[in-house]
């Protein structure tokens, strides 16, 4: 990318999103800050993702910038046919609804792309075509289908990872499927459909215990129950109940560590040797250096291991993170101004294209914010 051109690559890229929640939201924030228009279409009233309590609380603000704000009841004819006048202007259409819905409402695939051969039509769905496809699903759902919730959780207790990793997962594949549609639509002139879908996501994510069990026929533990391939990759507790991981994978790492807790005398014994060794007599190694460990306080220790080349991580909290340093001085963190008039610090995306991270460039927008001025370039100006 040449870095004294101001437009970003998805410019001039039309999209049209009829979402909520996660999935389909992160799919349209991706393609939004990537420089496409994006126009939101909410019920009369607004998206009721933006009024979710308790953990759902922030999931409007960090999925929903960068967009347009357009608000269409498409359960009514003059809804409908204005969407499907709107839709007639964009690359692009997103969709994250039940199974069903948008065929019921005349907005799906088979029906548009007669009017709009054009059209990339990108379905976010719980299942990819099959015997499970009109199941409805959530995160927690495919989690515990796919193998995530019981590689993450003790033996006997599956647990579902902390955050929606499949909803944001799958919006990234539907915004890598809509790139490859805009590539192939240079070539044929035709749209098509992209659907992407939390269980095959899951499942993606489970792939490699997949093999494991594959190539040695041996079912793969959960991860607190793993044998692990290296004698010291846990979480120790420090001075004062702090808790550090810290790694050494190899046995250079290994003696360096041990000189920077001034014990060079554990790698010249002979159970200690060599990591082979060492994963042999893995809790009696934990054990020895844990109680090395608990006299030494994080702030003084992380600088040491840091300058010595050993891997290690404080156990920081979300809430710590709008604070971290390096988020703020590598511009991963940057402000935007909510639909409320505040302001809030939020994620941008985890790339750097030609230097530059792709950022907010308009405030979230309010409930149909922008419904006049889409609206009333189309031919029927039709108005809310």
């Amino acid at each position: 990318m040449n870095t004294n051109d101001t437009k970003l690559p998805l410019d001039g890229v039309r999209v049209i999103e009829f979402t909520h929640m996660v999935m389909g939201p992160t799919c349209g924030m991706i393609l939004a800050d990537l420089g496409a228009e994006v126009i939101k279409i909410e019920p009369p009233g607004g998206d009721k993702t933006r009024t979710l309590p308790g953990l759902g609380i922030g999931f409007f603000r960090s999925f929903n910038r960068n967009k347009k704000s357009v608000v269409l009841d498409i359960t009514t004819p003059e809804g409908r046919d204005a969407a499907v006048e709107l839709i007639g202007t964009c690359d692009v259409m997103l969709e994250n609804f039940r199974p069903g819905l948008m065929t019921k409402l005349g907005l799906d695939h088979d029906t548009l792309s007669q009017q709009y051969p054009g059209l990339i039509y990108v379905s976010h769905k719980g299942f990819l075509p099959g015997p499970y496809e009109k199941r409805l699903a959530l995160d927690e759902v495919v989690q515990m289908m796919g193998g995530l919730s019981y590689m993450t959780g003790p033996v006997g207790r599956p647990l579902r990872a902390g955050t929606s990793v499949n909803d944001i997962m799958g919006g990234m594949f539907g915004a890598i499927g809509v790139l490859a549609a805009l590539r192939e639509r240079e070539r044929t002139g035709r749209g098509q459909e992209v659907q992407s879908a939390l269980f095959e996501n899951c499942v993606f994510l489970s792939s490699q215990h997949m093999q494991q069990y594959a190539m040695t026929k041996e079912p793969p533990p959960p991860m607190p129950a793993r044998v692990s391939a290296w004698s010291v990759y846990d979480v120790f507790t420090l001075a004062g109940g702090e808790q550090l991981f810290i790694g050494a994978v190899s046995d250079k790492q290994f003696i360096t560590l041990c000189d920077v807790l001034h014990r060079p005398d554990l790698p010249a014994e002979p159970r200690f040797a060599n990591n082979a060794l060492r994963v042999a007599v893995r809790p009696e190694l934990l054990d020895v250096l844990g109680a090395i460990l608990k006299d030494h306080r994080a702030d003084e220790l992380a600088p040491k291991l840091e300058a010595a080349g050993i891997p290690y991580a404080p156990i920081v909290r979300p809430e710590q993170l709008l604070d971290d340093p390096h988020l703020k001085a590598s511009g991963g963190l940057v402000p935007m101004e909510t639909d409320d008039g505040s302001m809030t610090e939020v994620v941008l995306l985890p790339l750097t294209m030609g230097g530059r991270r792709p950022g907010v460039r308009q405030a979230l927008a309010k409930v149909g914010e922008h419904t006049q001025e889409v609206l009333s370039r189309l031919k029927s100006r039709i108005a809310a």
